[in-house]
């Protein structure tokens, strides 16, 4: 069973709608994306048949609306961005019916030491793709461009190596005393070595119908050849296979984060030239600020003037990234204290959110009387 954005409304089973994101802290601009998140009830029968759908998404994921159960699950869990909508600022809130005031109303049933971990872990994490993406601008400013096998394949030469590239190109003439250049790494075989990792002797062919590879475009390993008794070796050829996989895998990466990158964001990292994701940085440092303000049991969505002015700084890249990375991690060592001086409950009170599930459930459903449930019984 799956639902359109559009069937949740024309059959009324959103129960709460808000803007969310940077909207909701404060922190959005003119090019803001506007993120919609909410909460609806599946129909019992489509339930019972079917089971029960987690969220509803459009194609850019930004409008989510998650089913109920779905939404307590997470909210227990004390997934930030779930918590978020249980005190988001009024003035985005889009639609709200009096069964989600329940929730609302009961925030410190979901609130626990858990958010230390879910809001702190979560910044940590972003710390890391702000790293990944100062790794991934420097690619592009390197122009990284697809290797070949033959670029990670060396010829043993004195006590060192040489780029069988280069070899080719200056030692060959030499070495085999060639005046002509209508030679290749076609006129080369390699036979391998016995206990020698990666090593191969290297046989020279005056017509063209061998090759260290087969296609150098689309080849993903060196080729072997049964070299004809009496040839003698022409030199040691080393492929770096390890180099070649890594650079492989980074390219991949590469390719996927050009696909996927958002354009404007690139472009605003690209101006401010700090090589990092300012963005994420921004979201770090609201997210500590809000973990810290939760081990006293606050949960605010919307920052303060000032605060916002630092976070928009921070998102204009006016600040050195090995600076914000210095006070993100101050905040983040102080989190030791602040939960160890706090009041919240280890854990979230689940006994009481099933309750709180289960009334709304059956309240939506208009099975109360069966269940002999009041619909102020909710709420206490």
């Amino acid at each position: 069973m799956t639902y359109t954005i559009q069937q949740l409304r024309d059959r009324n089973m959103i129960i709460f709608e808000s803007v969310s994101g940077s909207n909701a802290y404060g922190t959005n601009t003119p090019e803001s994306d506007r993120d919609i998140r909410g909460v609806f009830i599946q129909p019992l029968s489509d339930a019972l048949r079917n089971g029960f759908v987690d969220q509803v998404s459009d194609e850019k994921n930004d409008i989510t609306f998650y089913e109920l159960g779905r939404f307590m699950t997470l909210a227990a869990g004390n997934n930030p961005n779930i918590l978020e909508l249980l005190k988001v600022p009024e003035d985005c809130v889009i639609y709200r019916h009096p069964l989600f005031v329940i929730p609302e109303y009961n925030l410190g049933d979901f609130l626990s030491k858990k958010v230390r971990w879910t809001f702190a872990g979560y910044a940590i994490d972003q710390i890391e793709k702000a790293r990944g993406y100062n790794k991934k601008m420097n690619w592009e400013e390197s122009q990284m461009v697809r290797k070949t096998i033959l670029d990670f394949c060396y010829v043993l030469k004195d006590a060192g190596s040489m780029p069988v590239k280069q070899w080719l190109e200056f030692e060959v003439p030499k070495k085999l005393w060639l005046k002509t250049r209508e030679y290749s790494q076609k006129n080369f075989g390699l036979s391998a070595i016995d206990h020698g990792h990666d090593l191969y002797a290297m046989f020279y062919n005056q017509e063209p119908s061998w090759g260290i590879v087969s296609d150098e475009e689309k080849a993903n390993q060196v080729q072997l050849f049964s070299i004809p008794k009496g040839q003698d070796e022409v030199g040691y050829l080393y492929f770096n296979k390890d180099g070649y996989s890594s650079h492989c895998k980074k390219y991949s990466e590469y390719q996927t984060w050009l696909k996927e990158r958002n354009p404007n964001r690139f472009k605003m990292n690209k101006a401010h030239g700090k090589n990092y994701d300012s963005k994420n940085m921004m979201h770090t440092y609201r997210l500590l600020l809000m973990a810290h303000e939760l081990a006293k049991g606050e949960l605010r969505v919307r920052r303060t003037p000032e605060e916002i002015e630092k976070l928009m700084k921070i998102r204009h890249g006016e600040y050195e990234y090995e600076d914000l990375l210095r006070e993100a991690e101050s905040l983040k060592d102080g989190l030791e204290e602040a939960f160890a001086n706090s009041s919240l409950p280890d854990k979230p009170n689940v006994e009481k959110i099933q309750d709180m599930l289960l009334g709304m459930r059956l309240t939506w459903y208009k099975l109360e009387k069966q269940f002999n449930i009041h619909k102020d019984d909710t709420l206490q």
